[in-house]
């Protein structure tokens, strides 16, 4: 078993899917500053599949520059449609060319998870009572 050094700097981009609504930019970092404040010491970016600048392959670039050694793409979807059958993949598979001391891996969406079905709860119930 490899033991941690000094030198590993893991890091996470959450790629969201994007909108020409360019508040959905502010709620991505609302949302990443709130996970920020839970996971200090993360190295954290957020990116978008459309409709940004803020793509990708950019964040990427921006985690590279921090001297990341691993970076974990986190999918803020909730279910596997395009982009995280193909999309994503891909250029996953550009950048690790691009950057060949990184180690770029992508994690699973959203999902069907038991919080996210207390999330739905809440709004049900807010409109129910």
């Amino acid at each position: 078993m490899m033991k941690k050094t000094e030198c590993d700097k893991k890091s996470v981009l959450v790629v969201a899917h994007g909108s020409r609504a360019k508040e959905t930019e502010a709620a991505l970092e609302a949302v990443l500053s709130m996970v920020k404040e839970k996971l200090p010491n993360a190295i954290i970016e957020g990116a978008f599949m459309e409709f940004s600048e803020r793509t990708l392959e950019k964040g990427v670039s921006a985690l590279a520059a921090k001297g990341a050694t691993e970076i974990k793409i986190i999918p803020y979807f909730l279910f596997m449609g395009t982009h995280l059958k193909k999309n994503i993949p891909h250029i996953r598979t550009v950048c690790a060319a691009s950057f060949p001391g990184i180690k770029i891996t992508m994690g699973e969406p959203l999902g069907v998870d038991e919080r996210l079905a207390d999330i739905l709860v809440d709004r049900i119930a807010d409109n129910v009572t």
